[in-house]
């Protein structure tokens, strides 16, 4: 077992689970598997987070954080907003491609607080696109945003699957 880097303990369970369950899935990780790519003993794991599906909601949210504040950083003109946006999560799927595979892996859990968090937040990510699209003076901004988060899911399953030709025909 490695040994972790002196810092933040919660923070690394936090970053090694959210990397263990998006490669092995939600029922294929146990804590030991996190504990390992953490450098820590499994008992510490429990120290933080009394179950392993509390660990799990806690990466899920991880991840969608990560997914509204890289859309709060987008900054564009009104015409441009909805490409900068699928530009700035096109970025984040290569900086951070554990955070497309646990949405995906989210809404396939069927434990009811797990599919909770998963419904939390894309309803998270719906409000704040539909506002900063209204904002911006978007047309049919309801339409747009369901199409928007439509094309992401239909992006994140490509990813996953490692099937590019879903959306691109050229690939």
């Amino acid at each position: 077992m490695a040994r972790p880097k002196k810092g933040n303990r919660k923070e690394d369970i936090l970053e090694a689970g959210l990397e263990v369950f998006a490669i092995k899935g939600y029922y294929n990780t146990t804590t030991a598997h996190i504990a390992e790519k953490a450098g820590i003993s499994q008992p510490y794991v429990f120290k933080f987070y009394k179950t392993k599906e509390e660990l799990f909601i806690a990466a899920l949210d991880r991840a969608f954080d990560r997914i509204i504040q890289t859309f709060k950083n987008v900054e564009s003109s009104s015409e441009q907003l909805v490409n900068k946006m699928i530009e700035a999560y096109e970025e984040l799927s290569t900086l951070h491609p554990n955070e497309i595979a646990l949405q995906v892996i989210g809404i396939s859990v069927t434990e009811k607080a797990i599919q909770e968090a998963a419904k939390n937040g894309l309803a998270l990510i719906r409000s704040y696109t539909l506002e900063r699209f209204i904002s911006a003076g978007i047309e049919n901004a309801e339409r747009e945003v369901t199409t928007f988060l439509a094309r992401g899911m239909l992006c994140n399953i490509s990813y996953l699957l490692d099937f590019p030709e879903l959306i691109d025909k050229n690939k």
